[in-house]
């Protein structure tokens, strides 16, 4: 029996929040590589969508690859410094540069005017990013390895704690600093990088890369317990239980609208709704903060509540009721500054539902497997996902490319743009429809043992 209840100890207060500090970090910098590097290449550098979203494509399809072979190769060999200490300690530096590069390409690149120069830096250090993010899922199973059951709730929320400060962080740096400087860009895309920008950019990529090298520094090394590394016979239980691949291609198919989403915020607001001055840009940060905080709340309360599997259903069925309304960018308004709030808001209620979702999903999963064999497969299970998540999401950013190249462009008032950046909403409405109608049939999310 090799169940890890049997080998680990009560942790420490301290030890669980040094655990959960990374997510700072991880959502900082994910948040504003997810949400602005679109509206930056497209937006602000002018490169063609079809471009920036076939970077972003091969880039989920790389994270895919990478999550899951980090996540199984880790389980594989005990170092010196255990299991996972040796990728998080080799992996952090390159997230933290790549995450610089990607968004400040000004600093190197000679000639801006040079759109296809543009996709191939974007590409390079965008894939770059997406393997050094495989971390996160090293790390995360690392979870499974740290602390007893029972103390795992405690870690998952104070991870999420850390994941709401970073993506407050996040949203109002990206909404205030960054997306002015993206409107600058659509005039002179070698306009001077404001020196603000530069700071807050790298010292965001050194405490992303600094947190996840200090946890592996301050955490223990794990005991040496054994775990079943063949990877074709934990691939074969794995595919086997079908509530856990039922749930996975669950997080797949609506993974497909939120790729889309985070793509599009930024790309709504500015170019559709016309929202585009400091003020204007300061008061849909603030929202959009107030939003996913308070929903954050809302939506942990309702799981804890509820269950799990009801809370995810209502998210879903936010977007599914609410994304057609990007419809309303069609109708010309003296001001789109209401709408703006109301669609930024919601956003905010939808996103901060999903962010709760896909960690507590994984490590229920690999603890239930856990229960039944009595065997950890922390890193297999925190790593299949990731090749169907992530191909799901490069699905999601090509049709949303192919969209807006081949959309028509259509006036309303006196702005000009493609007919893709509204049609979006309704695309995600029904695939999240579809996402919600098979959740309520197929998915198993809540377990007789958690109420033990």
């Amino acid at each position: 029996m090799n169940d890890t209840s049997e080998i680990l100890t009560v942790s420490s207060g301290k030890k669980k929040i040094a655990f959960g500090m990374p997510r700072v970090g991880s959502s900082i910098v994910l948040g504003m590589e997810g949400f602005a590097s679109f509206d930056l290449y497209y937006t602000g550098f002018g490169v063609p969508a079809l471009l920036v979203t076939l970077a972003q494509a091969l880039g989920y399809l790389i994270i895919g690859l990478s999550q899951f072979f980090f996540g199984w190769y880790s389980d594989v060999k005990y170092t010196k410094l255990g299991r996972r200490k040796p990728y998080i300690i080799i992996l952090s530096p390159l997230l933290g540069i790549s995450y610089i590069f990607i968004l400040l390409p000004n600093i190197m690149l000679p000639n801006l005017e040079d759109k296809l120069m543009l996709f191939f830096w974007f590409l390079l250090w965008d894939c770059l990013f997406k393997v050094s993010y495989s971390l996160t899922t090293v790390y995360q199973a690392w979870m499974a390895e740290q602390f007893i059951v029972r103390e795992r709730p405690k870690v998952s929320q104070i991870q999420n704690i850390c994941n709401y400060i970073g993506n407050g962080l996040m949203a109002i740096v990206t909404i205030i600093i960054l997306k002015p400087y993206i409107e600058v860009l659509e005039g002179n895309v070698n306009a001077p990088i404001p020196m603000n920008l530069i700071t807050i950019i790298i010292v965001f990529g050194a405490v992303a890369m600094t947190l996840f090298f200090l946890v592996a520094v301050l955490m223990p090394t794990e005991p040496h317990f054994k775990i079943d590394t063949k990877l074709k016979e934990n691939l074969k239980i794995i595919v086997r239980n079908r509530n856990y691949i039922f749930a996975i291609l669950m997080i797949g198919i609506s993974s497909f609208a939120w790729s889309i989403m985070t793509d599009m915020m930024l790309t709504y607001t500015g170019t559709v709704l016309g929202l585009e001055s400091t003020t204007e840009y300061i008061i849909i940060a603030v929202f959009l903060f107030i939003g996913i905080l308070s929903f954050l709340y809302f939506w942990r309360l309702l799981i804890q509540k509820r269950g799990k599997k009801y809370s995810l259903l209502n998210v879903m069925l936010l977007g599914v009721f609410f994304l057609p309304f990007t419809l309303l960018g069609l109708i010309p308004l003296a001001n789109y500054m209401i709408l703006g709030i109301i669609f930024i808001i919601f956003i905010g209620a939808i996103l901060g539902g999903w962010f709760l979702f896909p960690y507590l999903i994984y490590a229920d999963y690999a603890t239930d497997d856990e229960k039944a064999t009595g065997s950890l497969k922390a890193g297999v299970y925190a790593g299949f996902p990731a090749l169907i998540l992530n191909a799901f999401q490069a699905f999601g950013v090509m049709v949303l490319g192919v969209a807006i190249e081949s959309f028509p462009a259509i006036t309303v008032g006196s702005a000009i743009y493609s007919f893709g950046l509204v049609i979006w909403g309704p695309i995600c409405s029904v695939v999240l429809l579809i996402a919600y109608l098979y959740t309520k049939k197929y998915v198993i999310l809540d377990f007789k043992w958690e109420k033990q």
